[in-house]
């Protein structure tokens, strides 16, 4: 019994999880304004699509800003969190916690994705500099708006831009604070693995 637990855990934290990444990042690109005829960006709107499209009708976008995939983001943070308690056969003491953890697992979520985009662009920055690889240019793209503030305070230093260093440091001081409110939100060490971005 125990391995089949194991393995619907496996299953649903990996598909939901995946989903999650599609539409954070189809929403965070949105944000950053990045090229949508990018490769990578299309496929992330095909992915993305056919569960956006028909709350997009419902729910319009305010601001520049997409809604919808953020209102997507969270009820699927939902569902696999309610998923996840079912098949561990744990229960919550408050259920309307779930919106809140919800949120505080797609910010985080959003935070390490961050986080990975700044470190793979410093080594791309260092392998292949100038490349037009769909990709880097994506990442860039994904990376500037965050990098541009710190370069203004901290301009490079004989070439050497020392920008990123400080972006990772305010993104761990997010997630410092992200893991507090979780836990002051109920998110124990007995929960956090089964809430994703945790």
């Amino acid at each position: 019994m125990g391995a089949i637990i194991q393995i619907a855990n496996l299953l649903i934290q990996t598909l939901f999880t995946l989903y999650l990444l599609a539409v954070l990042l189809r929403f965070i690109l949105q944000l950053s304004r990045a090229d949508f005829y990018n490769p990578i960006s299309q496929f992330l709107v095909k992915v993305t699509t056919p569960l956006l499209q028909p709350l997009r009708r419902v729910i319009p976008g305010a601001m520049g800003l997409d809604i919808a995939a953020i209102v997507l983001a969270v009820a699927l943070h939902i569902i696999a969190t309610v998923l996840l308690l079912l098949v561990n056969d744990l229960s919550l003491n408050n259920y309307a916690l779930l919106p809140l953890w919800a949120v505080l697992g797609c910010l985080n979520l959003a935070v390490k994705v961050y986080f990975i985009a700044i470190i793979a662009s410093i080594v791309l920055s260092w392998v292949a500099p100038g490349s037009y690889n769909p990709g880097i240019l994506l990442l860039h793209q994904l990376t500037e708006p965050v990098m541009a503030p710190f370069r203004k305070i901290i301009p490079p230093m004989g070439g050497l831009d020392l920008s990123p260093i400080f972006v990772i440091i305010a993104i761990q001081i997010v997630q410092i604070i992200i893991s507090s409110l979780g836990a002051s939100a109920g998110i124990t060490w007995r929960v956090a693995p089964l809430v994703i971005g945790f």
